[in-house]
């Protein structure tokens, strides 16, 4: 044997050591990253921002046409917002949730695809070893966290905007019963869990969007006009055999939390609607996703 056959047969044969294991830490990592790149973008920080000013204008002006006494009327829960300070987050929620925190989540979720692949990253992110199926389930985990991050925001700035121009004590509900300051905390709280998870629908639906073209801002449109248009149908007399299966048909349910004993029949029919919806879509969306070339 020649010394270069013999150099040859010393070497060992490469190990094929196939994929790397799914483990946990490394979905949790997965989650981080999209955590912190939808975050940090200024974009969802301005949204943020926006809807954090939101109830802070709203207790303003009710603040000055008021002039602080009882009364008073307009959308939802207006007329108690100068009875106490808490219900400036009802209202706040109750003005937001048919527009502004919709709008929000549909840019975030219908940028969440097409944005990787019109900056150019997203053919990397696909050949990395997370796996398609992970990561589309990270981004809408982080979707789901931005419903949550924005519909606190609106909360905590109202709850500070309200216990700074309104006096704060027992809540009167809409049902005519009083309940100690602390119990109307918790059912706050309780809200803002709900309308959270009423966005969750529309988080799917925005992804799937997302999937289907390689332009974000076309992604975004579509996703917020679509908001629009079923808002507008869901307004609409002659379609009320279609309109409870519209995803924001029960958004306003959540009023229903504010009475003694809780309403729950169209707030489980809320989150119903949004589960089939974020079933039905998210298969959508990871249909496409699986199935779409690496190149786009």
């Amino acid at each position: 044997m020649s010394q270069a056959e013999a150099a040859t047969a010393a070497v060992p044969a490469p190990v094929h050591r196939g994929p790397r294991p799914r483990t946990v830490p490394g979905v949790l990592a997965l989650f981080r990253s999209e955590l912190s790149i939808t975050f940090r973008r200024l974009r969802t920080l301005a949204l943020l921002a926006i809807l954090a000013a939101l109830p802070v204008l709203i207790g303003v002006v009710v603040k000055v046409e008021t002039g602080g006494s009882g009364g008073g009327g307009g959308p939802a829960f207006i007329a108690q917002v100068t009875q106490n300070g808490l219900f400036l987050v009802f209202t706040s929620l109750a003005v937001t949730l048919p527009v502004f925190l919709p709008m929000a989540v549909g840019v975030v979720a219908g940028d969440a695809v097409a944005g990787e692949a019109a900056s150019g990253t997203l053919r990397y992110l696909l050949v990395a070893p997370a796996g398609r199926t992970r990561l589309l389930a990270a981004k809408f985990c982080a979707a789901l966290a931005f419903c949550a991050a924005a519909t606190l925001t609106v909360a905590l700035a109202a709850l500070a905007t309200g216990a700074a121009l309104f006096p704060l004590g027992r809540v009167t509900l809409l049902s005519g019963e009083s309940v100690p300051f602390g119990e109307a905390l918790l059912r706050a709280l309780l809200i803002a869990g709900v309308v959270a998870l009423s966005l969750a629908g529309l988080a799917a639906l925005g992804l799937f969007v997302s999937t289907l073209t390689g332009s974000g801002i076309a992604a975004m449109a579509t996703t917020v006009g679509l908001v629009i248009t079923v808002q507008i149908l869901d307004g609409i007399p002659q379609l009320h055999a279609v309109q409870p299966w519209l995803f924001p048909h029960y958004w306003l349910s959540f009023a229903d939390l504010l009475r003694q004993p809780m309403y729950l029949d169209d707030v489980l029919r809320n989150l119903g609607l949004q589960g089939l919806y974020t079933a039905v879509f998210g298969a959508a969306a990871w249909a496409r996703f699986t199935a779409r070339d690496i190149a786009a």
